[in-house]
C-alpha cells in the first residue's frame, strides 16, 4: 500500500511511526527540513521536503499509483487544497485533517465531488473522548465497542487494591465470578508496555488495562479498589472548540456545566451559544476566581485552554482542592506518559487521538473499529471474522498468535463471550483484540 503524508507535524510524525512497523510504501511531505531530518533519523519512511501542493512534486512521487493521500498539515484550507489536487491526479482516497466542524454535520456540500473523501476533526475527536472519560469516570482510559457490550477500561493500581502482588492467574482464580481480561500493563521505569501472562504480577502504580463485557462492569470496580463516581457538577476551563463542543455534548447528558472563559468576546459568545451551560469570564489561574465559583462543589474539571502547562497546573489545584477528577489536555506527547505521577487522572493530546483515528483507514482486513490508549503505544482493535478466516481454523490456544498481542473478547450474535485458550472462533464474529505496533501486520494476517 503506497500512502502519501502531507504534514510532518505530531499528527503525521505519529501516523508515520505507526506506519513503519509495516511493510507501507511511506512517504512524508513538508517544507520543514528540520523535522523531515528528525523523521529521517527515527522511522523508516520516505521524506520529501516541499510544497506538498505542488503539482510537480505530488507527480515525481508517483501520486498518481498511492492508494491514500493523508493531507495533515496545521492549515485547513491546506488540506483541503492538498486533497483536491491529490485526488484530481489520480490517488484513490484522501483524507483531509480540518478545524471547522461544520464541516462534519453538513448536508448541504458533497465534499467528496471536489476530492476529500474523509475529513476529520481532532477537537471533535478530544470533546468526545472527554465525554466518555467523564461517563466511566473512576478509570482514566475507557474504549468502548458494539454500543458497550465489550468495554477496554485503564486505571492506576492504589494500595486499595484486591490485585496487588497477584499473579494474573491467581487473580483469575479469586474472582472467578467476574468476567475480565488483563490485557496490559504499564509500569512505571519500564519503557514497553507488559503483554500479562498467567505468571504476571500486578504493582503498586500499574497502569491496569481491563477487557470487560457490560454484566461484568460494576463488578471491576472494587476488584481495582474504585468506588463508582457520581459525576455531576463538571468545570470547563478554556473556550476553544473543545471546550465548547464539550460543554454541549455534557449538557445533553444532564451534567451540570460551569465554563471559565479568559476573553471577555468569546465568553459573551458563549454565553449566547450554549443555553445550559454557565459562562464565566476570567482568568482559570485565579485561585480565588476557582474558590468563588465552587471548584470544590466540581466532580471534575476539564482544561482545555491553548497552553498545556496552564491545563496541567489548574488540574493539579482542582486535585487540591477535593475534586475526584482532572482531565488536562496537552500538546507536548512527552506528557501523556506523566499523568499519573503528577496526580492528574487523565491527560489527552487531541492529535493523538486524530492520528490514531486516521490510522483505521490505513488498515488491512475487516476493521470495524480502533482506538488507541492514552498511555500506551500500542492499539485496541475490533476485527469481523471473514470465512475462511485464518483464526477460524483452530481454537485460541493453537494459533500462532504473537506474544505482543492479546484477545479480549468475543461478540458472538450480539452477546459478549470470553476469549479463553479453548475458545472456537467463527465466521461472523467480532473479535477484540489488543496489540502493539510490532506485531499488527501478523494479527491482521490471521484475520485474512
Amino acid at each position: 500500500m503506497k500512502i502519501i503524508i502531507a504534514g510532518a507535524g505530531d499528527v503525521g510524525f505519529h501516523l508515520a511511526k505507526l506506519l513503519s512497523y509495516e511493510s507501507q510504501d511511506t512517504y512524508v511531505i513538508d517544507t520543514d527540513g528540520e523535522k523531515l531530518n528528525y523523521i529521517n533519523n527515527h522511522l523508516d519512511v520516505i521524506t520529501k521536503k516541499g510544497d506538498a501542493t505542488s503539482i510537480k512534486l505530488l507527480k515525481e512521487i508517483g501520486i498518481d499509483s498511492a492508494d491514500l493521500l493523508l493531507a495533515v498539515t496545521e492549515s485547513q484550507n491546506t488540506n483541503f487544497t492538498i486533497s483536491v489536487i491529490g485526488k484530481s491526479l489520480g490517488v484513490k482516497k484522501t483524507i483531509a485533517r480540518i478545524d471547522n466542524p461544520e464541516f462534519l454535520e453538513s448536508t448541504e456540500v458533497d465534499f467528496k465531488k471536489f476530492g476529500v473523501d474523509f475529513m476529520i476533526s481532532p477537537e471533535e475527536l478530544a470533546a468526545d473522548e472527554i465525554q466518555m472519560l467523564l461517563n466511566q469516570s473512576s478509570f482514566n482510559d475507557t474504549v468502548t465497542f458494539e454500543n458497550g457490550l465489550f468495554n477496554v477500561m485503564g486505571t492506576t493500581l492504589d494500595y486499595k487494591s484486591p490485585l496487588l502482588d497477584k499473579t494474573v492467574k491467581e487473580a483469575r482464580e479469586k474472582f472467578s465470578n467476574v468476567d475480565f481480561i488483563t490485557i496490559a500493563i504499564k509500569r512505571e521505569g519500564i519503557s514497553q508496555t507488559i503483554i500479562p501472562r498467567g505468571d504476571s504480577e500486578y504493582k503498586l502504580g500499574d497502569q491496569v488495562y481491563f477487557s470487560v463485557p457490560h454484566y461484568s462492569l460494576s463488578s471491576l470496580y472494587p476488584i481495582v479498589g474504585k468506588e463508582q463516581l457520581n459525576i455531576k457538577n463538571v468545570m470547563i476551563l478554556g473556550g476553544s472548540s473543545i471546550g465548547s463542543k464539550t460543554a454541549r455534548n455534557l449538557c445533553k447528558g444532564n451534567f451540570k456545566v460551569t465554563l471559565i472563559e479568559k476573553e471577555r468576546e468569546k465568553s459573551l459568545v458563549l454565553a449566547e451559544e450554549l443555553n445550559n451551560t454557565l459562562v464565566i469570564n476570567g482568568d482559570g489561574r485565579d485561585i480565588e476566581l476557582l474558590e468563588e465559583e465552587n471548584i470544590r462543589n466540581m466532580d471534575a474539571f476539564v482544561a482545555v485552554t491553548g497552553d498545556s502547562e496552564t491545563n496541567i497546573m489548574t488540574c493539579l489545584v482542582a486535585k487540591s482542592k477535593g475534586v475526584k477528577k482532572t482531565i488536562a489536555l496537552v500538546e507536548n506527547m512527552d506528557y501523556i506518559n506523566i499523568s499519573q505521577t503528577i496526580g492528574i487522572n487523565t491527560l489527552i493530546n487531541k492529535k493523538l487521538i486524530a492520528a490514531s483515528s486516521i490510522f483505521r483507514h490505513i488498515r488491512k482486513g475487516e476493521i470495524l473499529a480502533l482506538a488507541n490508549l492514552h498511555n500506551i503505544d500500542a492499539e485496541v482493535f475490533e476485527f469481523e471474522v471473514l470465512p475462511g478466516a485464518k483464526v477460524t481454523k483452530k481454537p485460541i490456544r493453537e494459533l500462532k498468535f504473537p506474544r505482543d498481542a492479546v484477545f479480549g473478547g468475543i461478540i458472538r450474535d450480539g452477546n459478549a463471550l470470553m476469549s479463553n485458550g479453548d475458545f472456537q472462533i467463527k465466521n461472523g464474529d467480532k473479535a477484540i483484540v489488543f496489540c502493539l505496533p510490532e506485531s499488527i501486520s501478523i494479527v491482521e494476517d490471521l484475520f485474512r
